[in-house]
């Protein structure tokens, strides 16, 4: 089971992340303890055991030598717009994984971009669900009115459980499956969002978001639809069950 998706766009060129900026990433991506600090010499940047430990979890995610330094390219990585789920099997707001109860689930669109056209917001929230139920069980119904197991929205910087960071950085985030918030997705309303090939396709950042919305979490290949990081030059990403079968133990916990 798998499907094709094309992401288009281009990378917003971002600074350097500053020393501030690296321990938050490590904190909100990998679990770093906030009280772990960076050691700072004249030549570069070294770091307690503890922050080494989760620099090198980062490396070895991202297919990187394990240095345990911030050295180039782990800053590189660092610095590309990304999803704002944690890399780690670790959901702040959930402590188990919880499953949709049935394979009927529905969705609204509670707010809108203005980059973009109403009509062509809808479709791309279409075209990411069908990436879905074209390779699960799963059916997905609009509704317009009332609850909804998905709500979609978009939101700048301080709003939510997980506060956007202004243009770059983290474009979206969304909770795994549960009342409430879960399964929802926020977008930051900072980023150009479009259907075409500048700014951040809305298609390509939903297919993703709604992977962890049914349940699933980061992919460490670069060419899957849960890769973190988004994929600035135009590859062809498959969506596919990976080799623990996280797919499959979703819906075999459906009704």
């Amino acid at each position: 089971y798998y499907q094709e998706c094309v992401l288009l766009g281009h990378v917003i060129a971002q600074p350097a992340p500053s020393s501030h900026t690296k321990q938050g990433y490590l904190r909100r991506f990998y679990n770093l303890n906030p009280r772990s600090r960076y050691r700072v010499s004249a030549r570069r940047i070294r770091s307690t055991s503890a922050v080494e430990e989760k620099v090198r979890e980062m490396q070895n995610f991202f297919g990187l030598r394990q240095t345990g330094h911030l050295d180039p390219h782990t800053l590189d990585v660092m610095r590309e717009p990304r999803c704002g789920v944690p890399d780690v099997e670790n959901f702040s707001f959930y402590p188990e994984r919880p499953k949709w109860r049935n394979h009927t689930i529905t969705y609204m669109v509670a707010k809108y971009t203005p980059d973009m056209k109403r009509e062509d917001v809808e479709k791309s929230f279409r075209s990411a669900l069908k990436m879905w139920s074209d390779a699960t069980p799963l059916r997905f119904i609009r509704v317009n009115h009332g609850k909804a197991d998905i709500v979609f929205s978009f939101a700048r910087r301080g709003k939510y459980f997980s506060p956007f960071d202004g243009p770059g950085g983290v474009l979206a985030h969304a909770f795994q499956p549960g009342d409430g918030i879960g399964g929802d997705v926020h977008f930051d309303e900072d980023e150009t969002w479009t259907a075409g090939r500048q700014g951040y396709s809305l298609f390509a950042v939903a297919t993703h978001e709604l992977g962890h919305s049914l349940g699933l979490t980061h992919s460490m290949d670069p060419s899957a639809i849960m890769y973190p990081n988004y994929r600035h030059r135009s590859i062809v990403c498959t969506l596919w069950f990976d080799h623990e079968c996280r797919m499959t133990s979703v819906w075999f916990h459906c009704n």
